[in-house]
């Protein structure tokens, strides 16, 4: 089993503050799956707009940091990390469910497996939970490119 720190994390992505949505991976298994983090914290920048009385993480960013937890499953099962021309787009989603709202507080578990890899496409199941409750989830499809 192989954990991941934030310094490692930004190695295998090219995202950054404030769309970094990945805090800590605490397993990866090349070729297999990947679990990590995202501490969901009052001073993102989303919740002064997403509601201002009633903060929820948007939907499209629980699944986008399922996506970015595939990218960086991606890289780190071919051996490489992103470089100025080559990178892993989101391309597709199916399939996806919210089950509850994510708030303040919440540490947001991500956990993808592969579930094939074809041609440069990569297909993707994804789960989001906070405190092992089901949140979100569905399959991603990404797919490897020029930058």
């Amino acid at each position: 089993m192989i954990s991941m720190d934030i310094q490692e994390v930004l190695d295998h992505l090219p995202h950054r503050y404030p769309f970094l949505l990945i805090d800590r991976v605490i397993e990866v298994v090349p070729g297999q799956l990947l679990r990590g983090y995202k501490n969901v914290s009052i001073n993102e920048p989303f919740f002064p707009g997403h509601f201002p009385t009633q903060p929820v993480m948007p939907g499209v960013l629980i699944l986008e940091a399922l996506a970015q937890a595939a990218g960086v499953l991606a890289f780190k099962t071919v051996g490489r990390q992103p470089t100025d021309t080559s990178l892993f787009y989101l391309a597709g989603v199916d399939g996806v469910r919210f089950k509850r709202p994510v708030v303040p507080g919440d540490q947001l578990m991500l956990e993808v497996k592969v579930l094939r890899k074809s041609r440069g496409f990569w297909k993707f199941s994804g789960e989001a939970s906070v405190n092992g409750e089901f949140v979100a989830g569905g399959q991603i499809i990404c797919a490897e490119g020029e930058a």
